[in-house]
């Protein structure tokens, strides 16, 4: 696992998938974001921990839209999030992200497994509960 933190976009995974989502034309924007969340909704196995990692990374980028959200300052978050352009991201990927990020912290997460075996499964749970926690109450 590539990962040098515990935050969203904090690790290979993430970062890729930042890159690619700045490179998409911004109309292509809200549907990466999207699928990265139902992907993992829809995933009924064993999650991936890639697939947990992008669920992350597009909550995040939701929860950055959000009024009142802090700015975004990691250097590894997408390029248009700390240059202050804003996506119209619907209303309706609210209920799906926080459904993603249950999903990441399940009993059925690579994931969440790998935040265990590495002894620091609290930083990576505060991470999510954080964005849980804006993206259920918005």
């Amino acid at each position: 696992m590539g990962t040098w933190a515990a935050g969203p976009f904090d690790n290979d995974t993430a970062a890729d998938w930042c890159g690619a989502l700045d490179d998409a034309a911004p109309r292509e924007r809200p549907v990466l974001v999207e699928q990265a969340l139902r992907v993992v909704v829809d995933d009924a196995g064993y999650l991936d921990s890639d697939l947990g990692v992008e669920a992350v990374a597009a909550a995040a980028v939701l929860a950055a839209h959000l009024p009142g959200a802090s700015p975004v300052n990691s250097a590894y978050a997408p390029d248009f999030l700390t240059g202050g352009v804003r996506l119209e991201l619907p209303e309706r990927l609210r209920p799906l992200a926080v459904r993603a990020l249950d999903r990441v912290v399940g009993e059925e997460s690579e994931l969440a497994e790998l935040w265990v075996e590495a002894g620091e499964p609290n930083k990576f749970l505060v991470e999510v509960a954080g964005l849980r926690t804006l993206l259920a109450a918005a």
